[in-house]
């Protein structure tokens, strides 16, 4: 892509001048735009070494509202940064819907900077190709306008900028020796580049090159390529509108034509029929049968509460990050497993975090972007009651999320959890099982006793009734996101004191199993 690039192209002062005051003005009514639209965008700035990307940057905001957009500088990692999987701090930044977030360098780092000095390694580089496409593209799916900018000069050129910079005191302090360094094995690096174009410029995250070897023309173009993005995706987004209300009527025939095929769907002629049944074996395999004297809970609590105690200062010192998410029935005792399993932990190395309904902030992004920013540091441990698959669960039975919009959750959340295993952490996710008699025992009961009675609610029992819907949707998933690397366990949990105790006994082995193959 790179040689074919033709950096001799300029843009008389006359001309710029000419056509600047109409494209701010333009990129000033198309921000009120998405604002009133809720539309997040998204602007990388990426390129060559004093290429004049954070000229650009000035220039590109000169003319819009300061309140509506965020400019993030993309360094090397801080001490904090470098703790975390690659990740967590880019879908931090990502902007809510209605504002922008504009990045000076961003995630392309890691392919290009970060490998020109080996600190990514060159069997990493597919694993991370993989997660950067991934990453663009859940946002994108999601609504996010994702402008990719690649400033472009010559070594030339570059070096000539360099030379100008180290003249004058106050930009001298602009040229490190790592840009030296790029410039001097200039065709290195562009290899890089090229392959970063190659494996990244995708039909929903297309790179834009800018010729950037005169400063105008590649403002104008720059102006230009982000008036179209913003126009194209504001077109989309009325032609939407329009549609709603007919988009509305077919999805309530889709669900009564679903309804229908769930009859239909016994038949052992279907495809259709046997994934149903590859799906109902999995949570019919748990034997609820499973229990435990209090005698034996006691005793096996109390020696497992002390390995996990241990285990969890071993973790600590070398490091390693623990992702445990718990999903279940209500009832199916998944605040009694947390609190065992954290009782004798040290409170400054875990967080518990308790997943309800988003909120409005929430609401206005990405919905994995809650979870990333709760991800642990190396060291550390997260525990999550209820996690990001009530994408896939609740949302998907109570209509809050398109049919769409979880069908892809599938493949986006075992992403997710791949960028945290490739990051090191051990990840867990436990189905707490029981069955619906169970659950009407221990409604009741919690109805019965005052200081139990906060816990029961009418959604609660609204939930029952849809017994069978969330009994498909929990098989599908379990079908769907059981992984090597994030693999659920199903707990058979009539019985309390057998749930908890599998539970530790599934932590404490995962965890032994990691600092064995760290210990190699």
């Amino acid at each position: 892509m790179l040689e074919k690039v033709d950096l001799t192209k300029k843009l008389s002062k006359e001309e710029y001048k000419a056509k600047m005051p109409m494209l701010e003005t333009k990129l000033s009514y198309l921000q009120r735009q998405c604002k009133e639209m809720n539309i997040p965008v998204m602007i990388v700035f990426e390129g060559y070494d004093a290429a004049g990307k954070g000229l650009q940057i000035g220039k590109l905001i000169r003319g819009m509202d300061p309140r509506g957009f965020e400019v993030y500088t993309v360094k090397k990692e801080t001490e904090e940064e470098a703790m975390h999987p690659f990740f967590w701090r880019f879908w931090r930044k990502t902007p809510q819907r209605g504002r922008m977030a504009i990045f000076d360098g961003s995630w392309y780092r890691k392919v290009l900077i970060d490998r020109f000095e080996k600190r990514t390694k060159e069997r990493e580089l597919p694993s991370i190709y993989y997660s950067i496409c991934s990453f663009e593209k859940q946002l994108t799916d999601d609504g996010n306008v994702l402008i990719k900018l690649l400033f472009d000069i010559d070594k030339k050129e570059q070096k000539r900028r360099f030379k100008k910079l180290k003249k004058k005191k106050e930009t001298a302090w602009r040229v490190t020796q790592g840009d030296i360094e790029r410039n001097v094995r200039y065709s290195e690096y562009e290899r890089m580049m090229e392959e970063m174009l190659q494996k990244t410029d995708v039909d929903y995250a297309p790179w834009t090159i800018i010729e950037a070897t005169d400063r105008r023309f590649a403002a104008v173009k720059m102006y230009s390529t982000v008036i179209a993005f913003l126009e194209e995706e504001i077109k989309k987004r009325k032609n939407e509108q329009v549609k709603t209300r007919a988009t509305e009527v077919l999805r309530e025939l889709e669900s009564e034509k679903e309804e229908a095929q769930a009859v239909e769907i016994q038949s052992p002629k279907t495809e259709g029929s046997q994934i149903s049944k590859l799906q109902e074996s999995i949570l019919s395999k748990a034997d609820l049968a499973c229990t435990l004297t209090k005698e034996e809970y006691k005793k096996k609590l109390k020696k497992l509460q002390k390995k996990i105690e241990m285990l969890h200062g071993e973790l600590y010192r070398r490091r390693i990050p623990v992702v445990i998410g718990f999903e279940g029935w209500d009832a199916a005792g998944k605040g009694g497993a947390i609190k065992r399993l954290t009782e004798k932990m040290d409170a400054r190395g875990y967080v518990v975090t308790p997943i309800a309904a988003p909120n409005d902030i929430e609401k206005a992004h990405h919905y994995l972007w809650r979870f990333w920013r709760a991800m642990p540091k190396a060291g550390h441990i997260a525990i999550f009651d209820r996690t990001w698959y009530g994408r896939v669960m609740v949302e998907r039975i109570e209509g809050f999320c398109t049919k769409e919009e979880w069908q892809r959750a599938y493949k986006e959340m075992n992403d997710m959890e791949k960028d945290l295993a490739d990051a090191g952490t051990v990840i867990l996710k436990f189905w707490m099982h029981i069955d619906k008699e169970e659950q009407k025992k221990r409604f009741t009961a919690r109805q019965e006793t005052p200081e139990k009675r906060w816990k029961i609610t009418e959604e609660d029992w609204r939930n029952r009734e849809k017994w069978d819907s969330y009994e498909e949707a929990v098989n599908e998933m379990l079908l769907r996101t059981s992984t090597e690397y994030a693999p659920w366990i199903v707990v058979e949990a009539n019985s309390k004191y057998y749930a908890r105790i599998k539970v530790l006994q599934t932590v404490a082995e995962a965890i032994e199993k990691r600092l064995k193959e760290e210990r190699k």
